[in-house]
């Protein structure tokens, strides 16, 4: 085989192997699918300040940045999540069979991480006081100053000091 020959097999084989080694960037990629809902439905989202559509929605997600997500609908309270990013199991690949170069790749791309939580579902409650039972739980939600329109049905008095 001739020199020439030879130099382009082992870059080739060099180049081959760079991008075979990222696990994850070949497997899931650098950004992530995330699913958003609502109840009610219908509420605009917006991600890192940026619309993102109407519930529900998939949003393709960064792996590599952590996202601000807020749900809003007109006469409801908002809904604000912050999403993380977590190591991804395709990591082990790139120990395993990777080494360091597929791990680098993988960290520039953001294919190391996955977005957490991979669904995103927003409750969204009436604006002002409400009442919530979730299972075995009551949740009451107040307010400083209730609507004039409302019905009085409880008043909270502060404790007597002894």
């Amino acid at each position: 085989m001739s020199h020439t020959k030879r130099f382009t097999a082992t870059v080739g084989i060099g180049l081959a192997s760079t991008i075979i080694l990222a696990c994850a960037t070949i497997i899931h990629g650098s950004s992530q699918e995330v699913g958003l809902s609502s109840q009610p439905t219908g509420a605009a989202v917006t991600v890192d300040g940026q619309p993102a559509g109407k519930t529900p929605v998939v949003a393709k997600l960064s792996r590599k940045d952590n996202h601000a997500v807020t749900i809003t609908l007109a006469g409801y309270q908002p809904f604000a999540i912050t999403t993380t990013r977590k190591v991804s199991g395709w990591v082990v690949g790139n120990i395993v069979f990777g080494g360091l170069i597929g791990l680098a790749v993988d960290a520039i791309t953001g294919a190391l991480y996955d977005v957490e939580p991979g669904q995103i579902s927003g409750q969204l409650s009436k604006a002002g006081a409400s009442v919530q039972a979730q299972g075995d739980h009551l949740y009451v939600i107040l307010v400083p100053y209730p609507d004039p329109s409302w019905r009085q049905i409880g008043q909270l008095e502060p404790l007597a000091t002894r």
